[in-house]
């Protein structure tokens, strides 16, 4: 029933503006890794669930300071994965950025004794600009802004390389619809190219500076904008 689940999903959203503010926190405080779990405390469900959430962003502190992921996260990744099978989704599309997000994850743990042999392959390229059009095609470009980061590397990101256009034309359309969520991730993507060295096509440093002079509420979005303020400053390759 509705009235059950609300409470639940409260609770779970919490979790993740919790877990996200304490890797906003340690990649704010020089990239070490992020206390997510109380040492004395037993893991609770939302707390895997908010993990399962993050994904591959968890390890962001490390990624953008040329770190390996560490062991404790990575135990915590692994375990949420477990409990938390990949999620239903409603459409194909959806279904493809779950399966990439879930590619990211897989990426990262495979660098770590907990790496997921069981699902390696690797999901089909997702449709292009040329396919979709630069509007719904940086749409779903934003919905995989996790993958932006240095270590991972992919159809994907072969994409973001080719049409940094298509990202810079769909980051000004989000800036002017004022959906500042959808214009930081691809924000995030633009700094990633530029992080490769690839023409941005777009100043990313004063659309960042608008955005947090506007004021995001989410941390998990606050942590989108530090990671892209981050790739800027010239993440490791």
């Amino acid at each position: 029933m509705p009235f059950a689940e609300t409470p639940l999903r409260d609770e779970y959203a919490a979790a993740v503006e919790r877990v996200a503010g304490r890797t906003l926190d340690a990649l704010r405080g020089g990239g070490g890794a992020a206390a997510l779990a109380d040492p004395d405390a037993a893991v609770s469900r939302p707390l895997l669930a908010a993990v399962r959430v993050l994904g591959a962003d968890l390890f962001a502190p490390q990624l953008l300071t040329g770190t390996e992921p560490d062991g404790p996260t990575a135990a915590l990744l692994a375990e949420a994965r477990r409990v938390f099978p990949t999620p239903a989704a409603a459409t194909p599309e959806a279904t493809l950025a779950v399966a990439w997000q879930e590619w990211a994850a897989r990426q990262v743990l495979a660098r770590t004794p907990y790496a997921d042999t069981a699902s390696a392959a690797t999901p089909a390229a997702p449709p292009g600009p040329a396919d979709l059009g630069w509007q719904l095609w940086s749409v779903r470009m934003s919905q995989l802004s996790a993958l932006a980061l240095p270590g991972l590397d992919g159809p994907v990101h072969d994409a973001a390389r080719t049409d940094t256009l298509g990202l810079a034309r769909g980051t000004v359309r989000s800036m002017l619809r004022r959906d500042f969520t959808t214009a930081v991730r691809l924000a995030r993507w633009l700094a990633w190219t530029g992080a490769e060295d690839r023409p941005p096509r777009l100043e990313v440093a004063p659309i960042l500076e608008r955005i947090r002079l506007v004021g995001i509420g989410a941390v998990r979005t606050r942590l989108e904008l530090v990671v892209a303020e981050r790739l800027l400053e010239g993440a490791p390759k």
